[in-house]
């Protein structure tokens, strides 16, 4: 498993002509690093705006009131101690976006499948964050011994269907009209990607997935 407090990706944006890479349709005028790194406690205020503009226009959580600050640094303090990804995407020193994972259920037998989130500033939509930060989610569960990925995705976030397409991820399910927010019903779509060996595998007795098992507890 990645080591939460040391380590440290970065990505750049080879291949890609800056003007492809627009910030609330302002191109990038020059050249761009997005830097993948465990989130702190000094990144909880610029997750929080960016959830908050998510929860309140986005097509993502279903929550109506805005987390609080306390709220973030315990659910990251708890992903943390779980082993758990909880990274942030940061350019020029400003924080863009965040992504983590969390079990996807509590049930023990469940303990090698995870599902994810993925948030972006407003100002940078299509400038390819969500391309660095997923790849790096993938690859921290992939060595926490994890064996599926599970993303739920609105029917209507066209975007990021297409960017969970890029990565391997099909779709497993449609749940028809299982949100009401904007006067509206809504469809979520399940997607899912195996790690490592998948299902064609027992699954290691050392992997971090193993060793907590749920809710943190040794097994």
């Amino acid at each position: 498993m990645i080591d939460q407090h040391t380590a440290l990706i970065k990505f750049r944006m080879d291949g890609l002509p800056l003007n492809s890479l627009t910030t609330g349709g302002t191109a990038i005028d020059k050249p761009c690093d997005i830097v993948v790194r465990p989130s702190t406690d000094d990144d909880v205020p610029a997750m929080l705006a960016i959830y908050a503009y998510h929860v309140q226009r986005g097509l993502g959580e279903f929550d109506f009131e805005p987390l609080d600050g306390d709220d973030v640094k315990r659910r990251r303090k708890n992903m943390v101690k779980h082993r758990l990804p909880h990274l942030v995407a940061e350019y020029d020193g400003t924080v863009i976006g965040y992504a983590y994972a969390v079990p996807f259920r509590k049930r023990p037998a469940y303990r090698y499948a995870v599902k994810h989130s993925i948030y972006v500033h407003p100002d940078y939509l299509n400038a390819g964050v969500g391309r660095r930060l997923l790849p790096a989610l993938i690859d921290a569960c992939t060595a926490g011994g994890y064996r599926q990925m599970i993303a739920y995705i609105d029917a209507a976030n066209v975007p990021s269907q297409h960017l969970h397409e890029l990565f391997g991820f099909v779709q497993a399910g449609l749940l028809k009209a299982v949100g009401f927010r904007y006067g509206r019903w809504s469809d979520s779509i399940l997607m899912q990607r195996a790690l490592g060996a998948g299902g064609t595998a027992p699954p290691g007795d050392n992997s971090a997935a193993a060793v907590h098992g749920i809710n943190g507890k040794r097994r």
